[in-house]
């Protein structure tokens, strides 16, 4: 794998991981109960990025380790799944 295969493939991880660290401990105004007025009663009350950004990078480093070592290794190709149609050759 070439260095920018693998950041490009970072990159993609680091989006979905960002995806699902985000609602990870928000309160919005109204579990708070201050309600400012004009804003929505769902925004959350503190949007605490820069952690969520952290969380998100150690996760997506995580998820990248385990998705290298199987490219490396070979542990889980495509001949390992179920149900995926075989090529006629075969």
């Amino acid at each position: 794998m070439s260095v920018g295969a693998a950041v490009a493939i970072y990159f993609i991880i680091w989006w979905l991981c960002l995806f699902v660290v985000l609602p990870f401990g928000v309160r919005s105004q109204v579990e708070a109960g201050t309600v400012i007025p004009g804003s929505d009663r769902g925004a959350p009350v503190r949007h605490r990025m820069l952690k969520n950004a952290l969380w998100t990078t150690l996760v997506s480093a995580v998820v990248f380790g385990v998705f290298y070592a199987n490219f490396v290794g070979g542990y889980l190709t495509l001949d390992d799944i179920p149900f995926l149609p075989r090529s006629p050759q075969d």
